[in-house]
């Protein structure tokens, strides 16, 4: 699964003040226009230019391809529980079979045996698995998850975002993207 990304709107690589990207997927991505709008109010530096430029009759400004913002923003502590962060806590794969085909979410104890909507008992699951364990305890049905459902952190989540990269990364932007990976050897 990837994020469609079009190198010819210019989008604007958003960083955190501390030089990584707000998100990673969705990777932090902000229109051209929205970055103009930043820079003249002195909410962000420019890092990276495109060579496109934008002018008026007294005025001329590359487009921005890489911003940081000049205020901290606190990341959330614990990410929101919905059904694509259960999708990328479990990397857009059913946990009974690993296709990334026609995706839903199982209550792994189900919720007529008491089973809650949370974190711990949710994992991604494809329609037809879905379909075939049905209303069953896991032992039961024979489809025990590959992982054991959990609450991820905010750190989690980037980290699988970082295994879907959109479908255009421009050359500026890499710099700030997987910093923190080993480096090849020479």
């Amino acid at each position: 699964m990837t994020i469609a990304v079009s190198p010819d709107l210019s989008p604007a690589l958003v960083l955190n003040a501390d030089f990584r990207p707000l998100s990673y997927y969705p990777l932090s991505l902000w229109s051209w226009q929205d970055a103009i709008k930043a820079v003249f109010l002195d909410r962000v530096t420019i890092l990276a230019e495109y060579d496109r430029a934008v002018r008026s009759p007294t005025f001329s400004m590359r487009l921005p391809s890489v911003v940081c913002l000049k205020s901290y923003v606190k990341p959330a502590r614990n990410p929101a529980f919905t059904r694509f962060n259960v999708f990328l806590r479990d990397r857009f794969q059913c946990q009974y079979c690993g296709s990334p085909h026609e995706l839903t979410f199982d209550h792994v104890v189900p919720r007529s045996k008491g089973g809650l909507t949370t974190w711990e008992n949710v994992v991604a699951a494809c329609s037809p698995c879905n379909l075939k364990k049905g209303g069953l305890m896991p032992k039961a049905a024979g489809m025990i998850p590959h992982q054991t459902p959990y609450q991820p952190t905010v750190h989690d989540l980037h980290n699988n975002g970082r295994l879907f990269p959109p479908n255009y990364l421009h050359e500026s932007w890499l710099d700030y993207l997987y910093w923190d990976s080993e480096l090849d050897p020479e």
